[in-house]
Parts: C-alpha cells; structure tokens; sequence
C-alpha cells in the first residue's frame, strides 16, 4: 500500500493541527513534524481557494532551501468561506459568537488546500465541502464558545464537536475535509507522485 510505495521518500507534514496529524497516522504511512512561524496574510484581492492556495503555498516557501532530494512536505490551511468572505480563526468569544451567529441556518462553504513540494516538484489541490447549520440559538453558541473554546478554528466550530453533532444538518463533500483535510486527496496525490517521480 501507500506506505510501500514511499519507503524511499520521508514525508514532511508542517502542520501542528492535531487533526491534521492525526490523519496522516491513519493514513499509515511515517512522517516527520517540522514547523516554521509564518505570518498568514494574503492580498485583499484574493477570493475563495484562492485564499487558502495561496496560503498553502506561502506555508512550503520557508523550507524550500533545505529539502532534500527524497523530501516530499506537505502545508495546508482551511478557510470558511460565508457571503463572499473568509471567516479565519476567531480572536475572542465576541468573535467566535459573531461567526457562529452568521453561519446559523445558513450553508458555508470549507475550502481545504494542500501544497505537495519536493525540489523539483510543486502542486497545490484544493477541495470544497459545504455544511449547512440549523438555527443556533444564542445560548447554544455561548455554550459551545465557553465549553469547547474554538479558537484554533477557521469558521470558529469544529464539526467533529459539540456543535456540529447537534447543529450540522447537511453535507455536501468530505467530512474529513471540514476537520482540516480532505484525506482521500492527500492519498491520491502520494500515490500519483510516486508514481510520477
């Protein structure tokens, strides 16, 4: 399987999502944890994936001097995207009840990109899941902000949380794309690269 065929290459995940990490443990195959700050600011005229390509992007720029021939990194970043605007991570609970508030009986849209880099190679995927909440009551969303402290969260929810198990009530896509990684991307691109180098 995946892990097989990437016996020869060391995966580099820069991420210090737990969730993000853990799926690659899923996935079965080693990796290496390697981070470097980076400030997450993009051009105002950026719209949609555009945001997150663009971010995944920036994310690979401060390693590319020191990989190495087998290295192949992988960087992502996951935005909401609601009424022609990214939602980030909220920086307080008014925050996080304004963002929750505007989602509530709405569909969003999670957009998750990820940026595949080696020293000859670059590719960037994205891919879209929307979520369609039921109508949060005030108390409901103070309960979830106070309880489960969402701040870490682009959108300010966790679906795999609280709030999503009692307030989603459609998807369109992958679940696992709305927790900060469409997997079954990540699976495909190894193997093509694989097979392509």
């Amino acid at each position: 399987m995946l892990k097989e065929k990437l016996k020869n290459y060391h995966i580099i995940l820069a991420s210090g999502s737990p969730r993000r990490q853990t799926f690659f443990k899923g996935l079965g195959v080693d990796f290496e944890i390697r981070l470097k700050p980076i400030k997450e600011e993009y051009p105002n005229r950026l719209t949609h994936f555009e945001i997150s390509d663009y971010l995944a992007q920036l994310k690979s720029l401060p390693f590319k001097d020191e990989l190495k021939d087998n290295d192949i990194l992988i960087t992502s970043d996951t935005i909401v995207w609601h009424n022609n605007s990214a939602l980030g991570k909220p920086r307080n609970k008014d925050e996080a009840f304004s963002i929750l508030k505007s989602l509530s009986y709405h569909t969003h849209e999670v957009i998750t990109s990820v940026c595949f880099t080696n020293k000859n190679y670059n590719k960037t995927l994205h891919n879209i899941t929307k979520v369609t909440f039921k109508e949060l009551t005030d108390d409901e969303i103070w309960y979830y902000i106070n309880t489960f402290k969402p701040f870490d969260k682009a959108g300010a929810y966790g679906i795999q949380e609280w709030i999503g198990e009692i307030g989603v009530t459609k998807i369109e896509g992958s679940y696992f794309n709305v927790m900060g990684l469409p997997v079954h991307l990540v699976y495909k691109t190894l193997n093509d690269i694989v097979d392509a180098l």
